[in-house]
């Protein structure tokens, strides 16, 4: 690529900053635009990259208001209206999305990615981790934090690209890769696709673009439509017999399990997994026949010991299944679930890791469009729950439709279930009788972690 300067519209997204991380660790200037401050913007800024948080043409720097020299690269969550948008688009600039960009630095590359409506990060991520311990090198462009790598951007040696192919807007029709792992083709993101088959007709395109001679890892009863002659398909599941399964599960103290690792080759026993809870051995088993593909293109054989310790010492994503609190009279965690099908996994999951305790869920839906969509479904998944805290709905880039509040869904559990500002959530919690409490969304709930750790190891 040519352009001097990489200029960012959402820099401060998690997809965003790790391609602004990669050019940053190239050489290039980069600066950017978000509408609100965050650790990772900050770190961008301490990194050398300059960003500005009012949406201002007057504040782009002056070095990037060349076109010849200038790239600019925006997510599809910045508004069309957007003046900064609108400035570059009617100056002549070269405007991408991110997922263009992404596909401009996988060239190259042979590209190992991951699509679904849910478990796309810690799959990624392992992906990553994997290829690491098992040839010493290979990148990844990651939707969350490693806490193996300490970030979301990976650079290494060799060939192996681990990517997030993420749905929203069709951005993973960008992408052509070699191994494509797609984990779920649940409904979600209606707004962009209006019908469940649209978002189903999406992955059967994406599995359509793996290139010749590839692979696709697709779970077990996701139905899509498969129509690539040109490649091998693998079905994985959490433990039914299929090519890619885990047998003989034992649940071990802490919540982590043990489990044998059935592939074509034979079985991979005592694998154990550094993260808790059953739907992360699920994932594990899409991460391992991802490998597996890849070493099989390259022609060279699993080595079982370096992937035993791989998983192991998996540390797992930031906001995936993390622990703040564990002890024996209080447990606190949180995970970015923000869809009815991940919702009702982790909750399955911690009924299995603490079996005979009570749960709280705390949650706080993402997008009135999929509130409007999905809340009959998102009340169901949270009655798994024993009680359940609703704060009310994060809007990100979306403006509030008439009658779509929390209280559709509340009124629809069939547990205990109150309303709560999300400011009043540790306040809340303090005044209730609590055992194993989850946090649950992909807005800023988040921010309120620190106050609710702190708040149940007082009572601990």
């Amino acid at each position: 690529m040519t352009y001097e300067n990489i200029y960012f519209l959402g820099i401060g997204g998690i997809g965003m900053s790790a391609i602004a991380r990669y050019f940053l660790h190239e050489g290039r200037r980069v600066a950017g635009y978000d509408r609100t401050r965050s650790h990772l913007t900050e770190a961008l800024e301490r990194e050398g990259a300059v960003i500005h948080y009012d949406e201002d043409v007057r504040q782009i720097p002056a070095p990037f208001l060349d076109p010849a020299r200038t790239i600019v690269v925006y997510t599809p969550a910045v508004p069309r209206d957007h003046c900064e948008y609108r400035y570059f688009l009617e100056n002549g600039f070269t405007v991408e999305k991110r997922s263009q960009m992404l596909g401009h630095l996988s060239e190259g590359k042979y590209v190992m990615a991951v699509a679904g409506t849910h478990g796309k990060t810690t799959t990624s991520t392992l992906i990553a981790w994997l290829n690491r311990a098992l040839t010493g090198g290979g990148s990844a462009f990651l939707g969350g934090i490693s806490k193996n790598f300490e970030g979301n951007l990976v650079l290494g040696e060799g060939p192996r690209l681990s990517v997030e192919a993420d749905e929203f807007d069709r951005s993973f029709l960008r992408l052509w890769p070699d191994v494509a792992v797609i984990t779920s083709a649940d409904a979600d993101h209606l707004d962009i696709y209006g019908t469940h088959e649209a978002v189903k007709e999406a992955f059967a395109q994406f599995a359509g673009q793996i290139r010749k001679g590839g692979s696709l890892v697709l779970k077990l009863h996701v139905d899509i439509r498969v129509d690539n002659p040109g490649i091998a398909v693998y079905r994985y599941s959490y433990d039914e017999p299929c090519d890619f399964y885990a047998r003989n599960v034992r649940l071990l103290e802490g919540g982590h399990y043990r489990y044998d690792i059935a592939t074509p080759d034979g079985v991979i026993a005592d694998c154990t997994l550094g993260i808790p809870g059953w739907v992360n051995i699920e994932n594990s088993i899409a991460a391992v026949a991802a490998v597996w593909c890849a070493a099989k293109h390259e022609g060279t054989p699993l080595d079982e010991t370096r992937l035993r310790e791989a998983l192991a010492s998996f540390s797992g994503v930031k906001r995936r299944f993390e622990f703040y609190v564990n002890t024996p009279k209080q447990v606190y965690m949180d995970d970015y679930a923000h869809h009815p099908r991940e919702l009702a996994a982790t909750l399955t999951s911690v009924r299995k890791m603490f079996p005979g305790r009570r749960i709280t869920a705390l949650f706080q839906p993402h997008l009135y469009t999929r509130t409007r969509d999905l809340y009959p479904e998102f009340a169901e998944a949270l009655s798994h729950a024993d009680e359940v805290v609703l704060l009310p709905i994060y809007p990100a880039r979306e403006e509030p439709i008439e009658g779509i509040t929390s209280k559709i869904i509340a009124e629809r559990i069939t547990v205990p279930c109150r309303i709560v500002e999300r400011e009043r959530l540790a306040e809340t919690i303090a005044t209730m009788e609590t055992d194993v409490v989850i946090s649950f969304g992909a807005g800023n709930i988040d921010a309120c972690c620190e106050a609710l750790a702190e708040t149940l190891r007082r009572k601990s």
